[in-house]
């Protein structure tokens, strides 16, 4: 169930952003996209969920992914968090988290691969309680923290063995940031693989199995959170602002 990703190209117009990407992502780690803003990390998940028109490869359970729509691509177990908090404003919390629980049973994921239990309801608000107490709030008055919050819980409802997560802690306070990285873990723990896309760079190392930097469109070091920190010219290069 390794997601694979070779020689990923991606243009908006005729401005080409994705120069040749390649990373992998197996079952049970994090892996954690770094860059500058502009970088392509946004894109390059968009390009792998069917969102922009790409070449290259993608596989995910040794099915090509390029040329389908996204909904496909979702109902072979990727999900995808996007950076925008794409809630439902006029629906509550508990609607926005029971449309995402009928989108994996329409997928058939009432089980992930890996045998594990389907999400419930009750699992996302032990996860978020905020959203517990917010349930029959409309989403479209939720602080921007909590509608990132329930982003990540209605895509976990559709029950996916991959997640793509694109700047999950972007607005959060630094303790509910924390929260999403202990989520995140857990997440990790249960099996399902997480390509994260992440600008707070202490919790992204801290969680990430391994690191990728990307800059101008391409990954241009790919190691240990470790190594990373050790690797005084890609900081400089790529990652200090």
């Amino acid at each position: 169930m390794t997601l694979l990703v070779r020689d990923l190209r991606a243009c908006y117009g005729k401005s080409e952003v994705l120069h040749g990407v390649r990373l992998e992502v197996a079952p049970g780690e994090i892996v954690a996209l770094l860059g500058r803003n502009g970088a392509g990390r946004s894109t390059c998940a968009k390009a792998i969920m069917g969102l922009l028109p790409a070449s290259g490869s993608v596989s995910w359970r040794g099915q090509p992914l390029l040329g389908r729509p996204a909904h496909e691509i979702a109902r072979l177990g990727l999900g995808y968090v996007p950076e925008s908090r794409d809630v439902f404003p006029r629906l509550t919390v508990r609607q926005n988290l029971l449309l995402g629980e009928k989108q994996g049973a329409k997928q058939g994921a009432n089980q992930g691969a890996a045998g594990r239990a389907p999400w419930r309801m009750q699992d996302m608000f032990e996860l978020f309680a905020p959203l517990k107490a917010r349930e029959r709030t409309e989403a479209g008055v939720l602080s921007g923290g909590e509608q990132q919050m329930l982003t990540l819980c209605r895509t976990l409802m559709g029950n996916p063995d991959l997640l793509l997560v694109d700047e999950p802690t972007e607005g959060l306070s630094p303790l509910m940031a924390q929260q999403v990285g202990r989520c995140l873990q857990m997440l990790q723990a249960r099996g399902l693989g997480i390509l994260l896309i992440e600008q707070k760079l202490s919790i992204a190392l801290r969680i990430a199995t391994r690191a990728l930097v990307m800059g101008q469109g391409r990954i241009v070091f790919e190691g240990t959170p470790q190594a990373l920190r050790a690797d005084e010219k890609t900081w400089r290069e790529w990652l200090q602002i």
